[in-house]
Formats: C-alpha cells, sequence, structure tokens
C-alpha cells in the first residue's frame, strides 16, 4: 500500500473504455478508502458495472490507470485481481447447484484442495471465517437446496476463502427477503470494521443510505457527483443519477375499488406435480392493484404461468375473469377478452429483439382493426400509432426501424409498457415491472399503473420489491413455500411483518383479515 495514501485502497485515474464506437467510460476518476462500504450507482448504461468489471479484471480499459492498494495494476483477467486481493459477487450467482457449499467454495483452487486432508483443512480455515463474520452455512449441503440467501454467503466466503480485500457486490439485494438484506447488511459492516473494502453496485437508494458510507454516482459514463452519505440524500443522488429533479411519485389520494370483481381464483392448483406454486385463493377487484409479495422461488412464476395459460397450467380450482370461467382459455383467447401483460422477462417473453421498434409494438395486435384496411395490415397506420406511443413513453432513440435488443432495459420495458397499455385492459398483470430499469423509467412505470387503476382497470402486480410492491398496491398478499400466507390491507401495511413472511418467520402472527 502507498506510504503516502495508507487509507485509500482503491484508486481509478482517467479511466475510459469503448465498445467499438460506444463509449462507455470517459476519463473515470474514484477514490475508495480502506475498509468502508462505497455505493456506486447510476442508471442503466450509465458506466458504473463496466468500470467495476474493469477494477476486477474482466474488461481492459483503454486508458488510465488502476490501482489497489497503492500498486498500479494491469490485469491480464479476473485471477489476476483475484490474485491481488480483489473479488467479485456477480448478480447471478456463480455455483454448482448439485455440489456442496464446501466444493463450490474450492472450485478454482489447487487439485490438493478437494483431497481427504486439504478438505479438513479448508473447513476448519471455513469454520473460522463464519465464525468471525456471522456467515452460517452448511458446508456439507448441495448449493441447489439452499435458500438464496445462503447462496450468496457462500459467494462472500468463497472470496474470504481467497483472502480478497476488495469485495465488489453487484445488486446484492436483488433476490432477497428483508430480513436476509438485514442479515447481509450486518455482515458487510463487519467485514468492513475488520478491514475489508466493499464495492456496492446498486439502483436502490435507500439501501445505499443506510449501509454506505459514501457514493459515487455515473452517468452517460462519466462520474458526476461522489458524496458523503452523512450529508447527502435520496432525492439528491436520485436528481444526480438523472440529471434532473424527479416529482414526488404518484398521488397518495386512492379512491375505492369498485365491487366488481374481475380476476378469482379459488383453490387453484398448478398442474405440474412438482411446481413451486401449491395452492392460491383470491379475488381481485376493478380499480385495485393487489401486489403478491415473495421471494423470487416461492411459486410467482409458476402463479403467473397458470393465469396466463390456463388451459395447459390449470390442474385444480376454479379462475374466473369477470364471472366468466377462463380454465380451458388460451393465451390468445385471454388477451382478447382484455388481459395486458408485463412479462416477467422481457426479452424472453415480451420483446423480438432482432425486430424493430414498430414491429414489436404491433405484437398481439396484429388483428386489431385499427392496424387494418380492409382484409390487409396497414404499415401506415402502425407506423403512425407506434410512433405517437415512442413520444408518449419516452423511448430512447424514438427510431421506429431500430432494432429492439439495441435498447438499454428501461427503453425495452416503456416499449412493452407502450404496447400492453395502447387500449385500457380490463386486467394488467404486471409481473416485475421496473427490475432492471433506471429511476426516470421508473417514475414513469409506476405513475401508468396507478393512473390505469384510477380509470378502474385491474391491477395484479407480482413483484422481488417490496418497497414497489407497498407504493402501489391497494393489498397485499405474502406468498411463502406456494401459498398465501398473510393478507394486508392498505392502512394496516406493517413492512417488517410483511418482510418477515416472506422469509418464512411466524405467518401465524401476522394475519390481517
Amino acid at each position: 500500500m502507498s506510504a503516502l495514501n495508507p487509507a485509500i485502497q482503491v484508486e481509478l485515474r482517467g479511466i475510459t473504455k469503448f465498445f467499438g464506437p460506444v463509449r462507455a467510460n470517459e476519463s473515470v476518476n474514484l477514490i475508495v478508502r480502506r475498509g468502508s462500504i462505497h455505493a456506486i450507482v447510476g442508471e442503466n448504461g450509465a458506466g458504473k458495472s463496466t468500470a467495476m468489471k474493469m477494477l476486477y479484471g474482466q474488461y481492459r480499459p483503454d486508458a488510465g490507470e488502476i490501482l489497489v492498494g497503492g500498486v498500479a495494476r494491469a490485469w491480464r483477467s479476473p485471477a489476476d485481481a483475484i490474485a491481488a486481493g480483489v473479488g467479485m459477487v456477480h448478480q447471478h450467482f456463480m455455483l454448482a447447484e448439485t455440489h456442496s457449499a464446501l466444493e463450490n467454495i474450492l472450485l478454482g483452487q489447487h487439485a490438493h484442495a478437494f483431497s481427504g486432508l486439504g478438505k479438513r483443512a479448508a473447513r476448519d480455515r471455513l469454520s473460522g471465517l463464519m465464525k468471525t463474520y456471522g456467515l452460517e452455512v452448511n458446508l456439507d449441503a448441495p448449493v441447489g437446496s439452499l435458500a438464496v440467501g445462503v447462496q450468496q454467503r457462500i459467494e462472500i466466503l468463497k472470496l474470504l476463502y481467497q483472502d480478497s480485500e476488495v469485495l465488489i457486490l453487484d445488486e446484492p439485494t436483488a433476490v432477497l427477503a428483508p430480513a436476509e438484506i438485514e442479515g447481509l447488511f450486518r455482515i458487510l459492516r463487519e467485514m468492513a470494521a475488520a478491514g475489508k473494502t466493499i464495492l456496492l453496485i446498486t439502483h436502490k437508494l435507500k439501501e445505499v443510505m443506510a449501509l454506505a458510507e459514501r457514493a459515487t454516482v455515473f452517468r452517460a459514463g462519466r462520474v458526476v457527483a461522489d458524496q458523503e452519505l452523512k450529508s447527502s440524500s435520496v432525492h439528491a443522488l436520485a436528481a444526480a443519477m438523472v440529471g434532473r429533479e424527479l416529482s414526488a411519485g404518484p398521488a397518495a389520494s386512492r379512491p375505492e375499488a369498485r365491487q366488481e370483481i374481475v380476476l378469482e381464483a379459488r383453490e387453484v392448483r398448478p398442474r405440474a406435480r412438482h411446481s413451486h406454486l401449491k395452492e392460491v385463493s383470491f379475488r381481485l377487484r376493478a380499480g385495485e392493484v393487489l401486489g403478491i409479495a415473495g421471494v423470487e422461488g416461492n411459486g410467482q412464476s409458476e402463479l403467473l404461468q397458470l393465469l396466463l395459460d390456463p388451459k395447459h397450467e390449470l390442474g385444480e380450482g376454479t379462475l374466473e375473469l369477470g364471472g366468466v370461467n377462463i380454465a380451458r382459455h388460451s393465451p390468445g383467447a385471454l388477451r382478447r377478452a382484455g388481459i395486458a401483460l408485463f412479462p416477467e422477462d422481457r426479452l424472453k417473453e415480451g420483446l423480438l429483439l432482432g425486430a424493430s421498434l414498430a414491429e414489436n409494438y404491433l405484437l398481439g395486435h396484429q388483428r386489431d382493426r385499427a392496424f387494418s384496411r380492409g382484409p390487409f395490415l396497414s404499415l401506415a397506420r402502425v407506423r403512425e400509432a407506434a410512433g405517437a406511443a415512442l413520444k408518449a413513453y419516452d423511448v430512447r432513440p424514438p427510431l421506429l426501424e431500430a432494432l429492439a435488443g439495441n435498447l438499454s432495459g428501461g427503453n425495452q420495458q416503456k416499449l412493452v409498457v407502450a404496447r400492453e397499455l395502447r387500449q385500457r385492459p380490463k386486467l394488467l398483470i404486471a409481473a416485475q415491472p421496473t427490475r432492471g430499469v433506471d429511476i426516470g423509467a421508473i417514475e414513469l412505470i409506476h405513475q401508468r399503473i396507478v393512473d390505469l387503476r384510477a380509470e378502474g382497470s385491474a391491477v395484479l402486480l407480482l413483484s422481488s420489491e417490496l418497497d414497489e410492491v407497498l407504493k402501489l398496491s391497494d393489498r397485499v398478499l405474502v406468498l411463502f413455500r406456494g401459498r398465501i400466507v398473510a393478507e394486508f390491507s392498505r392502512g394496516a401495511f406493517d413492512e417488517t411483518k410483511i418482510g418477515a413472511l416472506m422469509a418464512g418467520i411466524g405467518p401465524e402472527d401476522s394475519h390481517d383479515a
């Protein structure tokens, strides 16, 4: 470590990176103090992940200098960075699910680590690390059988076992229940107190304020702010990220939901025998947002599949849309009956990435009379409607011939929202509506959902973001291990109780009829 600056663990000096003609980072300067928790924030495409991947050796900078411990570094690969004490926990964990936790931690080590003697030595060392940092893990359990929060601890243990002094965590709370998030925060604080340096890539500004000491804000590939958080705020960080003041959000006033029941599920079970979804019953009224809160893997995806294709996915129970049994309906029939969808995975289920924006706007509406001229499709009408939608939803670039695959995540989602809300649906199923979406797009999407509710549509909201569920919903159902374990009305929302229920803690104590 530099004798001149012993407190500085990481420094980026004038880092610039191009991908072809696209400039991902320009003259990025960053200083991270040893033993600190430092947040790296910015919208999608702002360059924050690219900068951190250069620090980790995944990319090489085209210009500039990386210093770790006061020493200039030129990584050839992540292996060089790991050897120098820099590790990274990716948003999607890099674990072999059929192997034990211990075997996953030892993967990539020397062959003798897998010998009987090597495993015993590793187990002893890992037991010490778990005790030091409060990282409780069953080392012999297959990773696939462990909760997501435990899998994340394994990833952290891997870095500690490799003697990492700098730990980069990419969206570490994306799939965690609130109780698991608190546990992670405790672990990170203990690691920082022991001298480890934590770099946190995230878009969750409330968590940044609760955990980090300092935040660096990226916008358009550059660092636009670097702030001590004790003198900053969520609002100030958000404004720096988007380059403008944000609105206060959807209006708090909410008219009462109507009596008309739009969607009703009674003792619904999936056809698949080994589904994460077991049995659910619920009602959703017109002019109501019903939120489903749950950690991923507790049946939300299976519920979504069942609702969108009951003909093939419904095993038992009754499913009605506006009083009509839809058990034999296909996805096409459901769309014609007035259901719109923000899909869980827009890349696989919502867009044709190699098709133009105009063609993607037409998906599902190609038989709509508004786009016909006699028996033929009117491309002029499609282009006119698509152009107006791109402008209304601020899709960038607003070019009809641009390919959907070339848009940022936020602009892809805005295109999906524009298409699905072209006509007011009877029911909107909004699955992970703002996943991977930046603050500006979140603001627009939330407002559209609130507007739709006010117009009398029913909205079923499935989101792993508890803040989002609480912000938008009139009622919240908590889904745990495939069953609804509690219901909360808006006046009785309790973030602590709901978070505990999502993690399977005390459902019998927290039901709000």
